[in-house]
């Protein structure tokens, strides 16, 4: 006879105090070189991993390349006329609540953010990234800060292109030795197929496997998946940030038993 399948686990309620604090680093508004497109950060890769570190009992800040407003990529809105994102429920529930319209508009600085606040970081993807992360010396001195304090350190979709260059203090890229995924090239080819023209400049995973001493790692296309090396936490694409935030939390519960 089967045992009672039983499962239990906190949900923050009203009025509880937060168990700590997560930075969540978005682009600032681009235009793409590639498409004259204006560009951001990706609806989802925001809204679903907030979603889970809200209800885990975290508080989330917003931090951006330049700070103040940011905005989400077209094909990411779930009411845009194109209609690519028109299932993401999750997205479209935060867009009717005047305080994340006032989190987008009042992002801080990066060089404003002291890690010492915040428990965990969490890049969140989009096209921007592609231009404002890429070489982005203040957001690598950041993310690496987090990654040697053994803090949670997160990546998910395009925003794994910070993961290209950056070092630690030792000057070894920081992914030596780390299993990591990041947006592959099927999805790339069926993103450029669905819009009829090349989106991105460069692809994640061409330039991952020109590194040495790493693996990079992608599993089908658009399936959710996450993978946790020690405290680097990358997602594949817009629909694996829920696993990335999870393995986050799961981190952040482990180092405060």
């Amino acid at each position: 006879m089967d045992l009672p399948r039983e499962e239990n686990s906190y949900v923050h309620f009203h009025g509880a105090d937060h168990k700590g604090r997560i930075l969540m680093v978005l682009s600032s508004p681009a235009i793409s070189k590639q498409t004259g497109w204006p560009i951001g950060f990706w609806a989802s890769e925001l809204t679903h991993p907030l979603h889970v570190f809200q209800e885990a009992g975290y508080e989330v800040e917003l931090a951006s390349t330049e700070g103040g407003k940011v905005v989400m990529d077209a094909f990411s809105d779930p009411t845009d006329e194109s209609g690519y994102s028109a299932h993401d429920v999750i997205s479209l529930g935060f867009m009717q609540l005047n305080w994340f319209d006032q989190l987008l508009e009042n992002t801080s600085k990066l060089t404003d953010i002291d890690p010492d606040r915040f428990d965990a970081i969490f890049l969140v993807g989009g096209q921007g990234p592609m231009y404002t992360f890429k070489g982005n010396t203040d957001l690598e001195k950041l993310f690496v800060s987090f990654f040697e304090a053994q803090k949670p350190s997160a990546a998910v979709c395009h925003s794994t292109t910070l993961l290209l260059e950056a070092r630690k203090m030792n000057g070894e890229l920081l992914v030596t030795d780390k299993t990591w995924t990041g947006f592959a090239n099927a999805e790339e080819d069926f993103a450029d197929q669905a819009v009829g023209q090349k989106i991105q400049p460069y692809r994640i995973e061409d330039e991952a496997i020109k590194l040495k001493n790493t693996t990079f790692k992608v599993a089908a296309p658009f399936s959710s998946y996450a993978i946790a090396d020690g405290n680097l936490i990358t997602g594949q694409q817009q629909n694996s940030g829920t696993a990335a935030a999870r393995m986050v939390i799961e981190q952040l519960s482990k180092s405060t038993r």
